[in-house]
């Protein structure tokens, strides 16, 4: 097994040099990748190579212009994060309250085994959801100042309470293990079918989880795609082998699944703050074009057009 050795910063800067890449300010360039991390910086280096075989770089590339990508990123991940917050607050208000609403407010009640699924192939899977929260109500009843103050006060912990602690994993996969009717309940307020926001749900539990951890986002792609939307045909988007090019397991899938879970304002003013990132991007590219870095997004070139479009119910009203 080939070892990966330390580099020093200039070491670092050398191998750049050596590919192709021109360093305007080597000073400035070692100051960021001390900050920043070499291999972290380096991940953004794929649209500057000249192919998939010659790995240097593309004749003009600068250091400057690679790490305007990588900020990018993280500004667009900041964005995606922020709002996904919302969706997640969201979600565990709505859910709480029509699980609370039918099956009682103390934990005793509303974590009990008929009140999800029976089906056989989920029974695995909802006695080890189940152990889940329990175990959170334990660990947080005294930890958490909400659990702590209900508990205290209370001696129960509501379930509008204990969402707060729980992961958007969790809530993600207690969506998949309730009853069918609760599941209709909870997703036709987002006027989304059930068999849909089942997939919906962890593709958004992931890009929380890639956002939080500050991975690289404008490139990743989901495992499993999301079915066509009346989006993709009103943005008109392409289609190879009678499949839509974009909007399917990229970003841009992503944007039009929060399109449809958050309000119309919400995802209006998402919209604005990407797009101005995008246009600093823009500025600041000289060795490829925007549409490059879009086309890697799977954005299609009309994507701000999402944002006008009405849904067939406004849920918000």
């Amino acid at each position: 097994m080939i070892e990966k050795n330390f580099k020093n910063l200039e070491e670092q800067i050398q191998i750049f040099l050596h590919k192709g890449m021109i360093i305007n300010d080597q000073k400035y360039a070692e100051k960021v990748l001390l900050r920043e991390n070499y291999f972290f910086i380096n991940g953004y280096r794929h649209l500057f190579l000249k192919s998939h075989d010659d790995r240097s770089f593309k004749d003009g590339t600068t250091f400057e212009e690679m790490y305007s990508l990588f900020l990018f990123d993280r500004s667009f991940r900041n964005i995606i994060f922020k709002y996904l917050l919302v969706i997640e607050n969201n979600l565990k208000s709505i859910t709480s309250y029509q699980l609370s609403k039918k099956y009682g407010y103390r934990e005793k009640d509303y974590l009990k085994e008929k009140n999800f699924t029976r089906a056989p192939e989920k029974q695995a899977q909802l006695n080890d959801l189940l152990r889940k929260m329990k175990r959170q109500i334990r660990v947080n009843g005294s930890q958490h100042s909400a659990t702590l103050h209900y508990v205290s006060n209370y001696g129960y912990i509501p379930l509008w309470i204990l969402v707060k602690v729980l992961s958007f994993g969790i809530v993600s996969e207690m969506f998949s293990i309730l009853k069918p009717e609760d599941q209709k309940d909870i997703a036709e307020i987002y006027d989304i079918d059930p068999e849909i926001f089942i997939v919906y749900l962890p593709i958004l539990a992931n890009y929380r989880n890639l956002c939080a951890h500050e991975d690289i986002l404008y490139e990743n792609r989901t495992q499993k795609a999301i079915e066509d939307t009346v989006f993709h045909q009103l943005l008109k988007i392409e289609k190879k082998d009678d499949e839509y090019v974009y909007g399917k397991n990229d970003l841009f899938a992503l944007i039009i699944i929060m399109k449809q879970m958050l309000l119309a304002d919400d995802f209006k003013n998402m919209t604005h703050e990407l797009d101005n990132v995008i246009e600093t991007l823009n500025y600041n590219l000289h060795t490829i074009t925007i549409n490059k870095v879009l086309d890697r997004m799977g954005f299609p070139s009309n994507w701000q057009d999402l944002a006008k479009m009405e849904r067939s119910k406004d849920f918000e009203k």
